[in-house]
């Protein structure tokens, strides 16, 4: 049981961390506003749908990526969007390197894709 406790207490500290505090205000701000909230899953979904082509050794349509570019131009005039994504960048970073922490003391191959 020991280890759920030390997970549940990291869990704790990255919820009381600025990075996160500061990515979820922003995030709320920005989905409580239906027309942002709406353009911010299209991108992400875009992007995602965009990320999972490339992983799998295709190529997005031109049509795909002309949205996802106009999405991300769009929302790019809102300095909140930018604030928002900067912030949840620094946030994501954070899990990773979490994340890698575990991986490497378990021995996981977690660098599968890293160059030697």
């Amino acid at each position: 049981m020991y280890v759920y406790d030390r997970a549940n207490q990291l869990a704790a500290d990255i919820r009381e961390s600025e990075e996160f505090r500061a990515y979820k205000a922003l995030k709320d701000e920005l989905y409580a506003d239906a027309g942002t909230k709406s353009m911010l899953r299209q991108y992400k979904q875009a992007q995602f749908e965009a990320q999972a082509m490339l992983m799998s050794g295709q190529q997005p349509g031109e049509e795909q990526m002309d949205k996802l570019k106009k999405l991300g131009e769009v929302l790019a005039f809102n300095p909140k969007v930018t604030e928002f994504f900067a912030a949840e960048y620094k946030f994501n970073t954070i899990v990773s390197d979490i994340y890698k922490i575990i991986g490497d003391a378990c021995e996981l191959e977690t660098g599968l894709f890293d160059q030697e």
